[in-house]
């Protein structure tokens, strides 16, 4: 595929968020997956932010204009750490740049902690989960071993993927294989060697809509496929 002009890809990668939720008319959808079908940068892009749409749908709106309060003893902590590092005496204006650095970071704990909080307090309960439908999957990787369940949201499918043989360190990329043939990205994992993996994948195509999935090595070649 010919490559963009730098502006209209910058205009379709700003449609890769409203894509993942599976927002926008099949024309504009179409034009989005055309791209990345032939751009690996928006394509990896793609693949970070669609397990995002599954914690986007538990956050309430009711909360947004919420401040929480700061938890309980980070202040008072925050601050006998300033204290104890103001007593130190720096070695020349080197150590003085280093101790302020110090304090810099200690302060700036206060609010990356009440950020977090705050984070936490948006989310509402996770609602009970929808009914685990167990698929059939194919294994075509060597020492690979796994099994699957797919469970339909409103938003989209997600797939829970368990198994073992996995090269540690090895990044796995999966999509979900549409009706139609297509294929729309629902993450990617870690492989942790021998060990049992479990791991929650997300995609912005509907159960109705989804015929399967695979899983796909950091050579490209496919190791696991399934079919709903």
């Amino acid at each position: 595929m010919s490559e963009l002009p730098r502006e209209s890809h910058r205009e379709v990668r700003e449609q890769l968020g409203g894509y993942a939720l599976g927002h926008g008319d099949p024309a504009e959808r179409a034009a989005v997956r055309a791209h990345v079908d032939g751009c690996a940068a928006c394509r990896a892009e793609l693949a970070e932010l669609s397990p995002l749409a599954g914690r986007l749908a538990d956050v309430d709106p009711g909360h947004l204009d919420e401040v929480p309060p700061t938890p309980p003893g980070l202040r008072d902590a925050v601050l006998a750490r300033i204290a104890a590092e103001a007593r130190i005496r720096p070695a020349g204006p080197g150590g003085v740049r280093r101790r302020r650095a110090r304090v810099a970071a200690a302060a700036s704990a206060v609010g990356i902690a009440a950020a977090g909080f705050g984070v936490g307090w948006l989310l509402r309960p996770v609602p009970d989960p929808g009914p685990r439908e167990a698929v059939a999957v194919e294994v075509t990787g060597t020492d690979i071993t796994a099994t699957a369940d797919v469970v339909p949201h409103t938003w989209g499918v997600e797939v829970k993927l368990s198994g073992e043989g996995f090269t540690a360190g090895e990044v796995y990329r999966v999509a979900l294989r549409e009706a139609d043939g297509d294929r729309v990205p629902a993450g990617a994992f870690l492989g942790v060697g021998p060990g049992e993996l479990d791991c929650n994948l997300n995609s912005p195509v509907l159960r109705e809509d989804a015929a399967g999935f695979e899983v796909v090595d950091a050579a490209g070649e496919v190791v696991i496929t399934s079919t709903f």
